[in-house]
């Protein structure tokens, strides 16, 4: 399922905090998708969000997906 996908491509995430104390997360391989936010949590939400929103946009305009975890969003019963 396109959940598996999602939660293997989260499992991948680099989380650190900023001298201000925000929390900054990006996941490699998906370009473009990081976030800044208050605390780890909120990080970590807002984190899952934009690569949704990337996976739709991308999936739209055909890019590549990557493959994460032998997955892609494209494969039968994603």
């Amino acid at each position: 399922m396109l959940i598996n996908y999602i939660q293997s491509a989260m499992r991948l995430a680099n989380y650190e905090i900023l001298e201000d104390g925000q929390y900054y997360g990006e996941i490699p391989g998906f370009q473009g998708v990081w976030v800044q936010a208050k605390n780890l949590e909120a990080c970590r939400e807002e984190l899952q969000s934009a690569l949704e929103d990337w996976l739709v946009l991308g999936l739209h305009m055909g890019h590549k997906i990557p493959v994460v975890a032998g997955m892609t969003p494209l494969q039968k019963g994603l």
